[in-house]
């Protein structure tokens, strides 16, 4: 069975499946309450609330998921699954990569921070000017395409207004890029101001942060160097050094 109910506040819809999952709930319930929240706006953010397994869910309602989302990928803004099903854990991980939108995981016991998550915007670029051409470039949570097209022209500006600028990139509480216009669009803002940058120091744990300055310093001729989380302070010193 699929219960659905519309919350209104950000285009959420949450819904409910407890065992046994039919086709017949997603061809009378949940897709045309999708239909209708996406007429009503541009994207939907969904949560999902699975207290059913693989084995509670027919064959066709297997097919008639698989249509669900081949028609509506395109209007879902983030997705939250909420179970405790480890075996659909997995498989939803797995295919998440393949997802246009967020995807995130949750436990039954933190259906909560689920509905947080949803509600919450998912990231920022934060910038702070310290001086004599320096710049603090924090990335917090899943950047996309819009926190580009909303900070970029504040970091033209900055560009333009120095004949050269050190970065601190500071990557702490990044988790990475929401698609591959974020990602585009962040390379093309790195390719289009290379030549003003005189240093770089890029703050972060993750292990592709230290290959991706060794390949910005070929590719852009920049001096710069990748600090480990608890070395910001030693990273400021290097910059304005």
């Amino acid at each position: 069975m699929i219960e659905v109910e519309h919350i209104g506040e950000h285009g959420m819809i949450e819904i409910r499946m407890t065992a046994p999952v039919s086709d017949s709930d997603y061809e009378e319930r949940l897709m045309p309450a999708i239909d209708k929240a996406i007429v009503g706006g541009d994207y939907l953010r969904m949560l999902a609330i699975v207290e059913a397994g693989f084995s509670d869910f027919t064959l066709g309602a297997i097919m008639q998921d698989a249509r669900l989302g081949l028609k509506h990928w395109r209007g879902f803004d983030r997705v939250a699954v909420v179970t405790d099903n480890g075996a659909l854990t997995k498989a939803i991980g797995a295919f998440s990569v393949f997802m246009p939108c967020p995807v995130a995981i949750f436990e039954m016991s933190d259906v909560d921070d689920a509905r947080r998550w949803l509600r919450e915007s998912i990231g920022s670029i934060q910038k702070e000017e310290m001086g004599d051409g320096v710049l603090h470039v924090s990335l917090l949570g899943k950047v996309d395409i819009e926190q580009y097209e909303n900070d970029i022209e504040d970091l033209n500006s900055f560009f333009a207004g120095h004949e050269k600028v050190r970065l601190l990139i500071d990557l702490r509480k990044f988790d990475g890029w929401q698609g591959f216009g974020a990602l585009r669009d962040h390379f093309h803002l790195v390719r289009g101001h290379a030549n003003r940058v005189e240093r770089a120091a890029v703050v972060g744990n993750a292990g592709w942060q230290d290959m991706a300055v060794q390949i910005g310093r070929r590719a852009f001729d920049i001096d710069a160097r990748h600090f480990p989380t608890e070395e910001l302070e030693e990273a400021k010193s290097w910059l304005v050094g």
